[in-house]
Parts: structure tokens; C-alpha cells; sequence
């Protein structure tokens, strides 16, 4: 068996899609997208391809190796999100080609559900709880939240602080002490503000504060992880395991790798074993389309040390339901008391609607991430 051909395709409303073909006509797919940068990820993939055009598609190992490491510079979030998808469009035609889903590759199922959780949004704390409500209506049994709908001042005000305690406070009597709270900080957060809020969370008990601080501000951590009895989580923007090293012996106890980001399937899984040696859990970032949250899935049911699992199956505008069910079967993304039951089909477990992905990459899209700046005009994090 051979590959023959390399394929992606700009979906709206913000995906890159990949297909790989090979000559005994099994096709395997992945999702190789950076937020905002998707031109550039989809050029790193076409470059890949030309080490891949008559390999044997079934030596996932050796191409994640020669593709993450052949170049000589190696890493980084262009490249990293590139070797991912290509990753997990190996892994679907490996499962294929033994008639398995991809946990079975990899070990086994450890589980039979994934609990999933689901973003709400809103600045005003009224409206914030009503989205916590209508998500646990619709089944969910954890939302993750914004700290903060704008980025914060270095230290801000009172009232400022109030608020977001206010935000977070109400979301938690929403939700009430059956189901769980996390709240993403989304780096936008310096490491002062970061320790005063977090030390106002306490009460309301959240499952995980993200990204407390910026990556880059990791030698911070240490401060902040033993200021708080919350646990941290962070890994959306590190890409491989030596960049969570640092982290996991910082002390951060939830690690959110996203599986078209941080180097596919093997990286993931390899990252998920990491942090099982510090008593980390796994937590896999995934606000993006099917083709990613089936990858993120198949890790799930195999990885000993998983938590919860992110998805965008209609809380977020830009990747709910009706986007993902125009290009495959959402019966296999079904919610049942919050969680996903464990798929069975070969691959990834999805079925993808080609032609409809043909016509989606003729629309393309151009999505990109603009840059905020505070009321003095200076930038702002996002």
C-alpha cells in the first residue's frame, strides 16, 4: 500500500481539512488548522507531502518522526499543526486497514463514555447564567466560561474584580454543586491579577483555571500554583512534550493539548503519559470541527488520565452542530448525560461527506483572529 495523493480543503466556517489517499483506495482524513493562519498551514502540509507521495501510509511512526524532525528546524505552531493533521489522517487509514477504531491501536478502550463540555459567553452576569442553564438543559454537566470578557489591566480596579468574581459566581448558583465550572483566563490575565482573582475563585470551587498566566510567563507558575488550591490547567499554545515539562513540574495538573495543533494522535498520547507520571490529567483543547474532536475522542477512550474533553457542537457560534453535520454524521458526536459514548467504526469513526467538502473549499473562507488593543490604544491579549 502506497499513498498517492494529498489533498486539503478550506472549510467555513474556519477549518482546513485533509485527505490522504492511497492505492488500494483507502482514504484517511485529518484537520491540520491554526486559527487565523490557515493558508500558512495548509502550504507546511503540501511541503509534507512530498516526503509522503509513495510511502507506506501505515509507518505512522516513522512519518511523524521524519516529518516533525526532517527539516532541522523542528517545532513551533505552523509545523506542529501541519505533522497533526497529517498524523491523524494516518491513524484513520491504519484503523481502516484493520477494520479497528484508533483507541483499539492504542491499547484499548480505558472507558466507555468521554465527558464533554461545552463554552458559554456573556460580560453581564445575568446572561452568563442563563447560557449556564440552557447548556445544562441541553445536557451538559460542565460549561467552561471567560474570566474575563476583555483583558484585564495589569492589576485593574475593585470593580473590575468584583465583576468577574460576580461573573463566576453566578454561573456557579446556576449550574448549583452537581455539575462543574471552569474558567479560561485565556492569558489575558498578568501574573498580579491572575493571584487576586484566583484567590476570590476559591469559594465557587471551578474545575480548572486555564491559562492563568501566557505561556511565555511560565517561570511564574510555580508562584501561582502554590498560591492557589485550584487546579491550573494550560497547553493549548505548547506544542510537544518538552514544552510541557516545564509546566507539569511547575505543578499545572490539567494538560490541554489540541490534537491538529500539538502534533496529531502520537504527540497527544505521548504528552497524556507525560503528565500520568506528575498525576496531571488530560484535558484536550478542541474548539474546531468533527474531523478534530473525532482525533480527540480516540485519545480520550485510550488515555488512562483523562478528564473532560472540550467540543463546539452548537455552545459556540463559529463550530456547533449544524457546521459540523454539513460534512459528516453527527450521531456519532451524540451527547447522553453529557457524555459521548465510545465510537466503534474503523479510523476515526466518522464518515465525511466528500462532495460536501469539495463544495465547501470552493467557498473557502479567510478567517482570521484581529488584534484588540486597551482604551489607550495600546495592544491587548486576546
Amino acid at each position: 500500500m502506497k499513498i498517492t495523493r494529498v489533498e486539503t480543503f478550506l472549510v467555513p466556517p474556519r477549518w482546513l481539512f485533509l485527505r490522504v489517499e492511497t492505492d488500494d483506495g483507502v482514504v484517511g482524513w485529518g484537520e491540520p488548522v491554526l486559527e487565523g493562519r490557515t493558508e500558512t498551514v495548509r502550504t507546511a502540509v503540501h511541503q509534507l507531502a512530498e516526503l509522503l507521495v509513495g510511502a507506506d501510509p501505515l509507518r505512522t511512526e516513522d512519518h511523524w518522526q521524519v516529518l516533525s524532525k526532517g527539516g532541522f528546524y523542528r517545532g513551533g505552531p505552523v509545523l506542529s499543526s501541519a505533522v497533526a493533521g497529517v498524523d491523524q489522517a494516518l491513524w484513520d487509514i491504519a484503523g481502516k486497514v484493520r477494520g479497528a477504531p484508533v483507541h483499539e491501536l492504542l491499547g484499548g478502550p480505558v472507558r466507555d463514555r468521554v465527558r464533554v463540555y461545552g463554552w458559554i459567553a456573556g460580560a453581564d452576569p445575568d446572561a452568563i447564567a442563563e447560557r449556564a442553564v440552557a447548556a445544562a438543559e441541553a445536557g451538559l454537566t460542565a460549561v467552561k466560561m471567560l474570566g474575563a470578557p476583555h483583558t484585564p489591566g495589569a492589576v485593574d480596579t475593585p470593580g473590575q474584580t468584583r465583576l468577574i468574581v460576580a461573573r463566576v459566581a453566578a454561573v456557579r448558583e446556576a449550574l448549583g454543586d452537581d455539575r462543574d465550572l471552569a474558567v479560561d483566563f485565556h492569558g489575558r490575565f498578568s501574573p498580579a491579577m491572575a493571584r487576586r482573582v484566583l484567590a476570590r475563585l476559591e469559594p465557587y470551587d471551578p474545575l480548572f483555571v486555564e491559562e492563568p498566566v501566557l505561556p511565555e510567563h511560565g517561570q511564574v507558575l510555580p508562584r501561582i500554583v502554590a498560591g492557589t488550591v485550584i487546579p491550573l490547567a494550560t497547553g493549548e499554545r505548547l506544542f510537544s512534550r518538552a514544552e510541557f515539562l516545564p509546566v507539569l513540574e511547575a505543578g499545572v495538573t490539567v494538560v490541554q493539548p489540541d490534537l491538529s495543533h500539538a502534533g496529531g494522535i502520537s504527540e497527544v498520547r505521548r504528552i497524556a503519559s507525560l503528565a500520568e507520571i506528575f498525576g496531571a490529567t488530560l484535558a484536550p483543547h478542541c474548539p474546531l470541527g468533527p474531523i478534530a474532536l473525532a482525533s480527540s475522542l480516540q485519545v480520550d477512550f485510550a488515555t488512562p488520565n483523562f478528564l473532560i474533553q472540550e467540543q463546539a457542537l452548537g455552545i459556540e457560534h463559529d463550530g456547533g452542530r449544524e457546521a459540523l453535520a454539513d460534512f459528516v454524521d453527527c450521531e456519532v458526536f451524540r451527547l447522553v448525560d453529557g457524555h459521548i459514548p465510545r465510537p466503534t467504526a474503523p479510523g476515526l469513526g466518522i464518515e465525511v461527506d466528500e462532495d460536501a467538502v469539495r463544495r465547501a473549499d470552493r467557498e473557502g473562507h479567510r478567517y482570521r483572529i484581529a488584534p484588540w488593543r486597551h482604551p489607550d490604544g495600546s495592544f491587548a491579549e486576546l
